[in-house]
């Protein structure tokens, strides 16, 4: 595997930051998003998460951490790394880690998660995280075959309300679970306070996207708050 077992442990209690900006931003160029990625990985950061193609290949030359890829395609239903396809081409592009949608929900391709999980097992040398919404896709999850389990996507498949923070219920229930897969706090997690909140839920490492490396949605908040 790309990614050893002594790396991937290496990577519990660690902040992992997502670099990703949408389509017609200013930032939504991939050698742009590697920067970002490397400046996150000079402030501490373990691994990186990135989406396109492009910005996996940039970013794999920007840093020498773990590199979470996953490719968006939509924005609706599954979107996160959909197919077996998509996901290949993710790992294809040097990703350490795919990171595809490990809801229990039906995939364009047809095919299962185990099956998409499986061929990325069997046809690369990358990991794979599951995005899951809830205990019982972490369960599904974790059955598949996936090495990772991640809560990106709790409050966002009609399973589980949308909460204002990350979901520490959540984390808490797949914790319990005794699952084998490391669990990623992922969702939500605006400040530092709720980054350790989500650690001391059972996370083995925490993802923090938009609080650090979305500018615009930063500087809305405080222009919220001075505006009242």
């Amino acid at each position: 595997m790309l990614l050893s077992a002594a790396a991937l442990q290496a990577l519990r209690g660690r902040l992992i930051v997502s670099a990703q900006a949408y389509p017609g931003e200013p930032m939504r160029h991939p050698q742009t998003m590697a920067q970002v990625a490397a400046s996150a990985v000079i402030g501490g950061a373990g691994a990186v998460r990135v989406q396109g193609i492009a910005d996996i290949q940039f970013t794999r030359s920007a840093v020498e951490v773990p590199v979470i890829g996953l490719f968006k395609d939509g924005h609706e239903g599954v979107f996160i790394t959909p197919t077996i396809h998509h996901a290949l081409a993710v790992a294809n592009a040097g990703a350490h880690i795919v990171a595809l949608d490990g809801t229990r929900r039906e995939r364009p391709d047809g095919k299962s998660l185990e099956q998409t999980i499986s061929a990325v097992h069997e046809q690369s040398a990358a990991l794979v995280m599951a995005d899951c919404g809830s205990l019982d896709d972490a369960l599904a999850a974790a059955e598949a075959g996936a090495d990772l389990i991640g809560t990106t996507l709790a409050g966002y498949t009609g399973e589980r309300g949308k909460t204002e923070g990350p979901d520490l219920e959540l984390l808490e229930q797949i914790a319990a679970a005794g699952l084998e897969p490391p669990l990623i706090a992922e969702g939500r997690i605006h400040t530092p306070a709720q980054a350790k909140a989500a650690l001391d839920a059972g996370a083995f490492a925490v993802v923090v996207g938009t609080a650090i490396t979305h500018p615009a949605s930063i500087t809305g908040w405080f222009d919220a708050a001075l505006r009242g």
